[in-house]
């Protein structure tokens, strides 16, 4: 089957058009790299010094073939046309003592060659990591900043390899690319200006050679450029893949789907494998190419050369001497063609990274921003108007007022509008139309982080980071004490649960909270948001996937969790509605009803159909009362349904 129909078949099956993010980059663009050498720009003592290696390790570069044309024309094989050396003043005129002096000079050098080339790779070597540890950082930051819809445009795989592949490029152009650049240039330069001096004629053979070299690095180039394309997309599809499924490992093996996800992502390990194989042949034909194209130089080195030797008109050791020279100068040229590579590479690396820190968060921080109006502040949603795309509307005209210290409850069918309503109010997303306000100020005044301080938050799905039970209470808020974390679990009834743990509140939690029950987990959120001690709380459907027994715990808690606080709860369970102060029914994106429960009972429209439908049989079977209270209600049909 074809490579590219199958690539495009596997993508559509996968849904990962998103995936397909590879930026068509210029070879060099002069503002990205202006960009990237601000993050070196703290250590350019580092990189000067690094230069200054340089050149000396390009000179020794050159002392090396020089020492042994001395050798050869001075004690191998005298010769009278030689060209007189500044060291023959310091040179023994017996030829063992003088050769053992050059070969001593010629180990000093080798030596300082080493040492030189060491530091300036580790210097160069550290400045890279440096400044990439400066850019992650930094892009951290970012991704902590930017809006939640951006995660909703772009998968997790996608800005993983932001930070690992991207990243490592950018760091090879930093650790061996452009200083590296600059040496090759060095050695040619100097190879030449040595080459020039002894023999014009042999100099331009080895130049000769040069369109050879070139036609089989443009080549290369070109093939290797495709081959890197498609090895960085087949990355960034693995990545989202394994992602993904490892995420949802356990609904994989629940539904026995690991033999079709096993085809799957071999179908994009296929691919990757591909493409690495193109850029392996591409490699393969590239270096005995150019060694080809060397050889040839020599070849002509050799038949010029003999020729200016039997007609006395070149030295032996100039001739060794241009062997030697011609074996260094195709390395830098080798050198360049992969520096070619590194370099458009860490450009197209450089536009994807700078674009992502370039994304400014949807979710405006004002410029003067307002402070959150003190205790006896309530919220209002004004005419809120609100879509996700475009005028697709989830909420339509939504009015609504939570008084000071009053739990109001929001029910729902699915998609009716529920959790965007909080959401919008802890400005994940902003509104399109109308206002949400607290104690008359609008949250749109409020610096995002400011306004969330003063929320508690407890979701469906709770989320434990890998850690201890009291870093995840605590939560990186440092002025929460122990006292306050073990006061927090005893009043949400997790305490003996923390107790009974290998550690107790030292007891490590695994990646998602993996070795503790949903319940478990969810009792550490009440106590997160309890420890926090917020005058705002939501409750986001918390009590929905937890059995029995600990909803039993939930319950007694969180009347200490909503005493004095003004609350948002969506619930499913009858229970925690029941405790609300008010009840809000949301239908297609509208407010329809407000009232209490026994009210909205009382009018039999949306909420009396929802209490048929999802509360009875809980009603039912948790209070006698409740059942006589809805065996009094007539069972009649609604109009609307």
């Amino acid at each position: 089957m074809p490579t590219v129909p199958f690539v495009g078949l596997l993508a559509a099956t996968l849904n990962w058009s998103g995936v397909e993010e590879e930026v068509a980059g210029k070879i060099y663009d002069g503002r990205l790299m202006r960009r990237l050498l601000q993050y070196a720009w703290p250590y350019r003592t580092e990189i000067f010094f690094s230069l200054i290696l340089l050149m000396v390790n390009s000179s020794v570069q050159v002392a090396g073939p020089l020492l042994t044309k001395l050798a050869v024309d001075r004690y191998l094989a005298p010769d009278s046309h030689r060209v007189i050396s500044f060291l023959d003043p310091y040179l023994s005129t017996e030829a063992w003592t003088g050769i053992s002096q050059i070969s001593l000079i010629y180990l000093a050098a080798t030596v300082i060659g080493l040492f030189s080339n060491f530091g300036q790779s580790y210097l160069m070597q550290k400045t890279g990591q440096l400044a990439m540890f400066r850019l992650r950082r930094e892009i951290m930051e970012h991704l902590q900043r930017v809006d939640i819809a951006y995660y909703d445009r772009n998968p997790a795989g996608r800005l993983l390899t932001r930070v690992t592949t991207d990243i490592d490029a950018l760091n090879e152009l930093f650790a061996s690319g452009l200083v590296a650049i600059i040496g090759d240039l060095l050695i040619l330069l100097f190879l030449l200006l040595a080459m020039g001096q002894m023999s014009i004629g042999m100099t331009l053979i080895l130049l000769a050679v040069s369109p050879v070299i070139l036609l089989v690095t443009l080549n290369f180039r070109r093939q290797v450029q495709v081959s890197f394309k498609r090895i960085r997309v087949a990355v960034a599809r693995i990545n989202s893949y394994m992602q993904e499924h490892l995420t949802g490992m356990t609904v994989v093996q629940l539904f026995n789907r690991e033999k079709r996800s096993s085809e799957e992502f071999a179908g994009a390990n296929n691919e990757h494998m591909i493409a690495f194989k193109d850029s392996i042949h591409a490699y393969g034909w590239f270096y005995p190419g150019i060694e080809f194209a060397g050889v040839l130089g020599l070849v002509g080195l050799l038949s010029y050369g003999g020729y200016r030797i039997q007609n006395n008109e070149l030295t032996l050791g100039v001739l060794v001497a241009f062997f030697q020279y011609g074996l260094r100068f195709y390395r830098p040229i080798q050198d360049l063609s992969e520096k070619y590579n590194v370099l458009q590479q860490a450009m197209t690396s450089a536009e994807r990274v700078f674009d992502l820190l370039d994304t400014r968060p949807a979710i405006a921080v004002p410029d003067s921003p307002k402070s959150v109006p003190g205790p006896g502040a309530g919220i209002e949603f004004d005419h809120v108007w609100f879509a996700y795309k475009d005028e697709q509307w989830i909420l339509r005209d939504l009015n609504l007022q939570v008084r000071p210290g009053e739990t109001i409850a929001i029910v729902g069918h699915t998609g009716a509008g529920k959790t965007t309503i909080t959401n919008l109010l802890l400005r994940f997303y902003d509104i399109q139309k109308g206002a949400i306000r607290i104690g008359g100020t609008d949250i749109r005044d409020v610096s995002p982080t400011e306004l969330r301080k003063h929320f508690g938050v407890v979701l469906q799905d709770p989320y434990l980071f890998t850690g201890s039970i009291a870093d995840n209470i605590r939560l990186g808020t440092s002025s929460i004490t122990d006292s306050q974390i073990e006061e927090a679990a005893r009043q949400v009834n997790l305490l003996d649960y923390i107790e009974a743990l290998p550690g107790g509140f030292q007891h490590e939690v695994r990646e998602r909270g993996a070795g503790l029950s949903t319940g478990q987990k969810q009792l550490v959120s009440f106590a997160r948001a309890l420890a926090h001690n917020p005058r705002f709380l939501i409750l986001d459907e918390a009590t929905s996937s937890v059995d029995t027994e600990t909803e039993i715990r939930v319950r007694e808690a969180l009347s200490r969790l909503l005493e004095g606080r003004t609350s948002i709860v969506i619930a499913h369970r009858l229970s925690t509605i029941q405790r609300a102060d008010r009840i809000a029914v949301m239908h297609k994106g509208e407010l329809r009803e407000v009232g209490t429960h026994q009210e909205l009972l009382s009018r039999r429209g949306i909420y009396w159909k929802l209490y048929q439908l999802q509360y009875k049989d809980q009603e039912v079977s948790s209070s006698p009362q409740g059942t006589r209270e809805f065996a009094a209600i007539p069972q009649i049909p609604h109009p609307e349904s």
